[in-house]
């Protein structure tokens, strides 16, 4: 029997190869914002499996040595298995293990020492095939060439700069922009989920603040429907006294009242 050629056992796995290149972000919103943004969409979609958001994690897409990876601050990727390895879940994104699907999207927050992302990252976005690549550029005084949101649409082999705000995607049936919320504790300009509405997804903690105060309103509905209740009750009462009191009167003036 002829066994056929597998070349996938011949490349190395997520546990051969580094997670990441050991450089610390030099910011903490490198951290903080495209976690917000997992969080939202493990919401959003917490019924799909065909997802996978990652956060500082390497991406090899050249199944050759050196096996150099490239390290967004977040990515998404679509048509993917949101879960893999059990527990311990991905190392690394290895494009030869995910059947050469690229991100859909790509996410950099400009660091505060320039890092390539309006240059020789975008030329490794194209060469990975990342259809859109955003970029967060919050350090507007070093990059005062460039908007503080920017998002470019892969055409040709070369990268588009896009207007509007929220971004539509249609592919990924999303968009993404900016608003001013609070997380960890933090109340500044964030980046999030829209709706094909221009409408903010909210988080998880604006959510459950939602939760905690319709089941106020509630309550208070459900008191004053009581206090109503009660009120009607108090009147209905009021008004019988004052049939028997008058039908007692008319008695005792020799009236009877039944002959009304």
């Amino acid at each position: 029997m002829v066994q056929q050629y597998d070349p996938l056992r011949y490349l190395p796995t997520d546990e051969d190869l580094p997670s990441s290149d050991e450089t610390p972000v030099d910011n903490e919103l490198q951290n903080l914002i495209p976690n917000l943004l997992l969080i939202i969409l493990a919401t959003i979609w917490d019924d799909r499996q065909d997802w996978f958001f990652g956060v500082d994690m390497g991406i090899y897409y050249i199944p050759e040595p050196p096996y150099v990876p490239i390290i967004p601050d977040g990515f998404l990727s679509l048509g993917v298995e949101r879960r893999k390895r059990g527990d311990q879940g991905r190392l690394s994104y290895l494009l030869w293990r995910e059947n050469n699907i690229p991100p859909i999207l790509v996410l950099e927050v400009i660091s505060e020492a320039y890092n390539g992302e309006y240059d020789t990252k975008m030329t490794k976005y194209v060469q990975l095939g990342v259809l859109y690549y955003v970029v967060y550029n919050h350090n507007r005084r070093q990059r005062k060439n460039h908007e503080p949101f920017e998002v470019y649409r892969l055409d040709n082999d070369r990268y588009v700069k896009q207007s509007g705000e929220p971004f539509w995607m249609p592919e990924a049936g999303i968009a993404i922009g900016r608003g001013q919320g609070t997380y960890a504790a933090w109340e500044r300009e964030w980046l999030y989920w829209f709706d094909e509405h221009g409408d903010r997804y909210p988080t998880p903690d604006e959510q459950a603040a939602l939760a905690e105060q319709q089941a106020a309103l509630a309550e208070q509905q459900a008191a004053l429907a009581e206090q109503q209740a009660a009120r009607a009750e108090q009147q209905a009462a009021r008004e019988r006294q004052l049939r028997e009191e008058l039908l007692a009167k008319l008695r005792d003036r020799g009236i009877d009242p039944d002959t009304l």
